[in-house]
Formats: structure tokens, C-alpha cells, sequence
């Protein structure tokens, strides 16, 4: 849920809520006092009188008692207007007071402006019972009178009437109740909107603020799932977003910062190992070892093909280095497929009868067949494949097979070899820097392992592509295709 949206329910759960169980309070005191309303036998509109009457019984009943007790004994005291002061003094601060009436005529009262207001509206004698406990509500003037009958000394007719203003004692209990229902219906909305505050915003804030202590200490595992759709929802997705992509760049540059070190340490044993060589001949040279011409010969040849895989290591590093930074330098030529893949076998078949492996080659394309690239760059692949075949060999008897066939549109290359060939699951990652499926290589061996993945490289970046087959024990074969490139009309576009 949006915050704008949890702000709306939060306002009119303030104001409306607290309003509506108020509401309800009230109907519930007012039904509860109207259903003490025949307990005091009450006659009048109870919708004036929505007081608690419970509590105008308890401000008079004493006096009332004490009145009737002083009727019943005849005790003269009634007529007595010192004694009627003294009552009147003590029922004046719960907004009553006394009117005695003798015949029509007020014989006494406490307030005498009141009483002539609601003189002419007194019950008669004898309306009332005085064992009914019975009394009159004045709608308008919201007075209630109790009245106890009695007789003068000299044979006059007398009320006593003990007048209450309703409004003034009675509405302190409703009040009481009210504001003890108000405090409650405050609480009870404040709990409630607290926790749901507390449930769909802080909890969920606390959690963000846990997983961010997390990120920070390098911990990128745990994870923020919630199915809020409002701005909480989005906030919690884009830090799954944020750590799911410091988790690949972390692991990314762990994993470089290991093939870095493994880089490192292979192209430093493969550095080592002919500069020894070098360093063992230039030895056996300078010492007189190399006495014959024929050995001197072998000798410095040694130096100079040793100077030569040196100087391959450090160009597959450089070139390595380009590709991290996709500069790979590219000088494009049309190029004709015979004579230049002529040329390379003929170069790399040198080098490959010097270690007795037979190397066959055929060219089932045309003679006019020709395709966009790069000679210097096409040639490295040619030689990283070549000389990957060579490590894993692994037989005195070796053939490399080179084959130019024809595709139409495009040329196939196939280099294939009668290697200890590659297992399966080791064919789909051979084209990944560092990539290596003898994990424990000898000296023997050696290579930087990113030859593969140079070569894919540059046959992407010439728009080609380049697979691998293989069988366990029989050898292996890197397909690559290069697109032809075709002359048009005279006056038309070339394209490849």
C-alpha cells in the first residue's frame, strides 16, 4: 500500500472512527438511562431529561426522606421557615432548592425568581402519592420536583416541592461516562493505528535497515521478500535489485581477482620454464659445451624457439588485456581462403614437423573464394588452435587435419586433431578464460589458458562463430565459419 494512501486511511481513521464509536457510546448510556427512567416514576420527555437519574436520586433522597419524616410526625417544623432556610442551605449546592406552597400562594422558597417561573405549573394537592416516591419532569425548564403533601396548622393545604435543575446536577454522570467512553474509544484508535503503522511501516523499514547492516559487512545473501505493492514493495525489490548486482559484480571481481592470480602464476611458470632453457643452452654455450658446429647450431635454435614461445606468452597476455577492454586492433583485408590458408599450413607445417606430427590439409573450396579479415589476427587463431592440439597430443604418432570446405554462403574451417580428446562436460566451458580440463597441469603442458577464448573472440568479432567436437580417446575438432565475401555488378555495392 502506498504511504499516500496509508496517510488518507490514517486521517479519516482519526477523525471518523473516534466519532462513530463515540457515537455508539452515547446511544449505549443514553438506552441504559432510559431504561432507569421508570425506577424513579418520572413522568415528561426523557429526550430533555437524557441525564443519569441515578444521580438526582442520590443529591436529594436525603432530603426528601428527612421532608417526608417531618409530614408523617406532624412535627410543625414545615411551617417553620428558619428550619425550611436551614434544608434549603443544604440542597442549594446540588443545584436544588425548596418551594412551599400554601393553598395557591408560595409560603416559602428558596429561590424566588425560579420559583415563580414554575409556580403556576405545580402538580395540585393531592396529585402525587408520597408512597410512590413519585415526581414531575419539566420538559422546557428542565426542572424536576419531588412533592410531599402535607396540611397546615391552621387546615391550609401545603406541598413541599423539592425542585432539581436536571441539567446542572444529573449531567455530571453523563459527562463522567462520556468522557470515560471518549478515553477509551482514543485508546483503542490509537493502539490500533500504531500497530498498523508499526506492521507496515517500521517493521518493514527495520528489515530494510537489517539487510543494508548486511550489505554493508559484505554479506550478499540475504534476502528481502514482501508482497507489498506500495512504495515499500518498490523499495524492498529495488534492494534485491541492488544486491543481486553487487553480488555479481563481487562475485565477478572475486572470480577476476582469481584468474587474475591464475594468469599470473601460469604465465610465470610458462616464462620460467624457457628462460631456463635459454639460460641452461647460453650456459652450455658460453662454457664450450657447444664444441661443434652442429651443436652450436641446435643450441642457438633451442635459444631462438624458446625466445619465440616467450614472446607468444606475452602477446596472448597482451592481447588478453585488449579483451578485457574490447580493443582488440583489427586491420581488414579481402583476402582469398586458398592462397592464404596455403600460407599458414605451410608456416605452422615447419614448426610441426619439427616435432613429428603429420599434418594433413584440404581445400574444398574455390580458388576465387575470398572473405573479409584480418591476416594477422586470423593467423593467431589458426595458431592457438594448432597449438592447443599440440599440448594434448599425447602421442608420438600425431596428425592435425586442416580442412577448408565449402558453406555456400560461407567457408567452415576444420582443424582437428588425434588428441586424448575432451569429456563432455568439459566441451561447452572450453571457450572461457581460464577455462582448463587437466586442473593439475604439468610443465609439459603449460599455456596461460586463454588461448581458446582469444580465438573465440576474434571469430565473433569477424562475424563468425566457433564450436568444438570431440570424443574421449580419439581427438578433437574446432569448427569455425567465416562469411564469403561477394563482388557485385560494376557500379553495385560489395558486400560480404
Amino acid at each position: 500500500m502506498k504511504f499516500k494512501t496509508r496517510l488518507y486511511i490514517t486521517f479519516l481513521t482519526i477523525v471518523l472512527l473516534p466519532l462513530f464509536l463515540t457515537f455508539l457510546a452515547f446511544v449505549s448510556i443514553w438506552s441504559y438511562m432510559a431504561g432507569r427512567e421508570t425506577d424513579f416514576g418520572i413522568e415528561g420527555d426523557y429526550f430533555a431529561a437524557s441525564e443519569p437519574l441515578e444521580a438526582l436520586g442520590r443529591a436529594t433522597e436525603e432530603t426528601y426522606q428527612e421532608l417526608l419524616a417531618e409530614v408523617i410526625g406532624n412535627t410543625g417544623r414545615i411551617e417553620d421557615t428558619g428550619y425550611l432556610e436551614e434544608v434549603n442551605r443544604t440542597i442549594t449546592r446540588k443545584a436544588s432548592y425548596l418551594l412551599v406552597r400554601k393553598d395557591d400562594e408560595i409560603f416559602y422558597t428558596g429561590n424566588q425568581t425560579a420559583a415563580e417561573k414554575i409556580f403556576d405549573r405545580l402538580p395540585p394537592f393531592g396529585a402525587m402519592d408520597p408512597q410512590t416516591k413519585a415526581g414531575v419532569y419539566f420538559n422546557d425548564l428542565q426542572k424536576f420536583a419531588w412533592q410531599i403533601d402535607f396540611t397546615f396548622s391552621d387546615g391550609s393545604q401545603g406541598s413541599v416541592f423539592v425542585i432539581t435543575r436536571i441539567a446542572s446536577v444529573i449531567s455530571h454522570r453523563l459527562l463522567k461516562d462520556m468522557f470515560f467512553a471518549i478515553t477509551i474509544i482514543l485508546i483503542f484508535t490509537s493502539i490500533m493505528l500504531t500497530q498498523w503503522i508499526q506492521k507496515g511501516v517500521f517493521d518493514p523499514i527495520n528489515q530494510l535497515n537489517t539487510a543494508m547492516k548486511k550489505i554493508k559487512d559484505g554479506n550478499f545473501e540475504y534476502m528481502l521478500q514482501t508482497e507489498n505493492k506500495g512504495e515499500i514493495g518498490e523499495l524492498y525489490h529495488n534492494y534485491e535489485d541492488m544486491r543481486l548486482r553487487l553480488k555479481e559484480s563481487t562475485d565477478e571481481k572475486l572470480l577476476h581477482e582469481k584468474q587474475n592470480k591464475e594468469l599470473i602464476s601460469n604465465i610465470s611458470h610458462d616464462l620460467k620454464t624457457p628462460i631456463t632453457a635459454i639460460k641452461g643452452y647460453v650456459e652450455g654455450i658460453m662454457d664450450g659445451v657447444a664444441d661443434t658446429p652442429e651443436k652450436m647450431d641446435k643450441y642457438i635454435k633451442t635459444v631462438y624457439n624458446k625466445a619465440n614461445d616467450m614472446d607468444r606468452l606475452i602477446n596472448e597476455l597482451t592481447i588478453y588485456s585488449k579483451i578485457d577492454n574490447n580493443r582488440i586492433p583489427y586491420n581488414f583485408h579481402r583476402i582469398n581462403v586458398a592462397d592464404y590458408f596455403g600460407d599458414c599450413v605451410e608456416e605452422v607445417g615447419l614448426d610441426l614437423e619439427s616435432k613429428n606430427i603429420r599434418l594433413n590439409y584440404s581445400n574444398l573450396v574455390s580458388p576465387d573464394t575470398k572473405v573479409i579479415a584480418d591476416p594477422e589476427q586470423m593467423k593467431r587463431v589458426v595458431n592457438n588452435i594448432i597449438g592447443n592440439s599440440i599440448k594434448y597430443l599425447e602421442k608420438k604418432d600425431g596428425v592435425i587435419d586442416i580442412r577448408i570446405l565449402d558453406e555456400v554462403d560461407s567457408i567452415r574451417v576444420e582443424i582437428e586433431d588425434n588428441g586424448k580428446g575432451i569429456a563432455p562436460k568439459d566441451l561447452p566451458l572450453i571457450f572461457e578464460r581460464f577455462y582448463r580440463t587437466d586442473a593439475s597441469r604439468n610443465s609439459s603442458q603449460g599455456g596461460s589458458g586463454i588461448g581458446l577464448s582469444i580465438v573465440k573472440k576474434i571469430v565473433e568479432d569477424h562475424g563468425g562463430y566457433i564450436w568444438a567436437t570431440s570424443k574421449e580417446g580419439e581427438g578433437t575438432c574446432m569448427h569455425f565459419v567465416l562469411r564469403k565475401y561477394h563482388e557485385t555488378e560494376p557500379g553495385g555495392a560489395q558486400e560480404a
